[in-house]
């Protein structure tokens, strides 16, 4: 249950990763702006540092959805050369340049921390100054499939390698914390996976898992969307139903923790 008052200049939002099962984060932002819920403080990985970065830039949950939808993910003409990585990470700077109106932390209209996986050292690097596009592109570059950005020298990946629920950069700067998780796994049968896609995505589902199970009880208030399970990672086809299950999702779990305040 959540504890009064809601104070949205204290109040903090921390995104996980996920891929297309990202975009329930969308709904929830969507569900919580409807109730003037406002965070002031992002926190994201992968998927979750873009939908944050776009929210911090007082981008549209509309225009996000368009984002996302016109976004290519395995284009043929990003194929990687002389880059560790099937597609380069590089590619999709345009995008990015074409729907944020900065490019750098410090002019975002909300505080954002976006972690990513440095690794040469093995160890998971949060930025909230500077260069605001690297990150963002390092934090979502899931390995094999995105190349590593270099970022001063140094080589970033996805930051749920090492980091998949951000909650460190949030505890010290918020009174209330609310967090989104579209990670969560569940028990397959032997068939479902069939193929070397199919057997990475679900390693890289449990590794990230098990780097953020720990945290799960950190947040005041935390959605977990269900039947989220699926959507696939990296399927574009699943990005209208994440949305609409963690708008709906959100606004269930809302009614039944605001009803008795």
């Amino acid at each position: 249950m959540l504890k009064k008052p809601l104070n949205n200049e204290t109040l903090g939002l921390v995104l996980s990763g996920g891929g297309v099962k990202g975009m329930a984060h969308i709904g929830v932002l969507k569900a919580l702006l409807e109730r003037d819920i406002r965070p002031s403080y992002i926190s994201g990985v992968s998927a979750g540092a873009l939908v944050g970065g776009l929210y911090a830039d007082n981008v549209s949950v509309d225009d996000m959805i368009l984002f996302f939808k016109d976004t290519p993910l395995l284009k043929y003409n990003f194929v990687s050369i002389n880059k560790p990585g099937l597609f380069d990470t590089d590619k999709y700077l345009p995008f990015l340049e074409d729907i944020f109106s900065t490019t750098n932390f410090e002019n975002l209209s909300r505080k954002l921390t976006v972690v990513a996986t440095n690794l040469l050292h093995g160890h998971p690097q949060f930025f909230k100054s500077g260069e605001l596009f690297k990150p963002l592109l390092a934090s979502a570059a899931l390995p094999p499939v995105f190349s590593p950005v270099t970022i001063d020298g140094e080589l970033y990946a996805d930051g749920g390698i090492m980091n998949n629920f951000p909650t460190e950069p949030l505890i010290e700067n918020c009174d209330v914390i609310i967090g989104c998780y579209t990670s969560s796994v569940q028990r397959l049968v032997k068939g479902k996976v069939k193929n070397a896609l199919q057997l990475m995505q679900r390693a890289n589902m449990l590794m990230h898992h098990a780097n953020a199970i720990a945290k799960l009880s950190i947040p005041d208030l935390l959605f977990m969307p269900e039947n989220i399970f699926d959507v696939g990672v990296l399927d574009k086809k699943g990005i209208d139903k994440a949305f609409i299950l963690g708008y709906d999702f959100a606004n269930q779990k809302m009614d039944e923790w605001f009803v008795n305040l």
